[in-house]
């Protein structure tokens, strides 16, 4: 999950190249929702060994509420941090 600010824009999606994504979503290398909000920061993601079972995944969390989205970050992730520069990724500026 991408999020544009602590409680910001919340977006959800799926990848088979997380480290790949996440930097195009900070380039803003493709115009759409992601560019228009200014969603540029890892709050939240899941490891599957099929893609099959991401895409379920994603899908179901999609149909939540904001509030559950929210607390599922909060679990892992309750100061709302980059998570980018755990995978080796420079943080943001």
């Amino acid at each position: 999950m991408m999020a544009s600010g602590f409680y910001g824009t919340l977006y959800v999606g799926v990848t088979s190249n997380l480290i790949g994504r996440v930097m195009q979503h900070r380039d803003g290398t493709f115009d759409g929702f992601t560019k228009r909000y200014g969603v540029k920061r890892l709050v939240w993601y899941d490891v599957a060994d099929l893609m099959d079972a991401a895409i379920a995944t994603e899908k179901r969390i999609k149909k939540w509420r904001r509030d559950w989205k929210i607390g599922l970050i909060e679990e892992r992730n309750p100061a709302w941090n980059d998570l980018g520069p755990t995978l080796g990724l420079p943080p943001l500026i």
